[in-house]
């Protein structure tokens, strides 16, 4: 999802919290309706989470910040909103990529950059399905950041690895990214599978070139 969404809902508990601000008299927001402070603390652990995961780090301080004993609702308002103010700084100055996800990011574009070789000297079958298997990596990638499961136990008990397909539908369930990149996946899917199926006449050199520029548009778009 862009990252300017995620901001704009930061913007707004901001702005809401300017608004308490002006209609409190004390530092310590005394003197506002307890509601007020409730409903703005709801928000921005919902927001946080939302955005950061339950497992970040802001979430994390989020929770210590709650759980101090003998802090006035006014203080952990104000506290909790540093927080947000820091996510949103971090998400503003594209800090929010962890380690990992650069080093993903850079295995891709060596695949991404194998592909584009392989389709220019004529491969368009290997280049396929080798983009392909990399647009599968990503969305297990995705999977993991997200803690989305990518297998399930049968009913033999066994626990089998879930399909490509049922991973992208998934994501886009939990609102990953929408439908539309979801039907599109889909059929990059359905091209990387006529490829490493032998059939090769399902699909022509542009339609590789263009799934290429795609997974490598989507890719950017939602790292992991």
């Amino acid at each position: 999802m862009d990252k300017n969404i995620f901001i704009k809902q930061l913007d707004v508990i901001l702005e809401e919290f300017k608004e308490l601000t002006r209609k409190s008299k004390f530092d310590d927001l005394s003197g506002t309706p307890l509601e007020w402070k409730t409903v703005l603390i709801g928000k921005s652990k919902a927001s946080i989470v939302r955005i950061a995961g339950i497992h970040s780090e802001y979430n994390k301080e989020i929770e210590r910040i709650l759980e101090k004993p003998g802090v006035k609702i006014g203080s952990r308002v104000r506290q909790i909103i540093g927080i947000v103010q820091a996510l949103r700084d971090d998400l503003n100055n594209d800090y929010l990529k962890s380690v990992a996800e650069l080093i993903h990011s850079e295995v891709f574009a060596d695949y991404l950059e194998m592909s584009t070789y392989l389709l220019s000297e004529g491969y368009k079958d290997a280049s396929a399905v080798i983009v392909g298997s990399t647009l599968e990596s990503h969305l297990k990638k995705l999977c993991d950041k997200n803690f989305i499961d990518k297998t399930f136990t049968n009913s033999k008990g066994k626990i089998i690895s879930k399909k490509a397909d049922t991973m992208n539908a998934e994501l886009s369930k939990e609102g990953v990214y929408n439908k539309t990149y979801q039907k599109q996946i889909t059929a990059w899917l359905g091209l990387r599978n006529d490829a490493a199926h032998g059939n090769y006449s399902e699909y022509q050199e542009a339609e590789v070139k263009l799934m290429i520029s795609g997974i490598s548009q989507f890719v950017l778009q939602y790292p992991a």
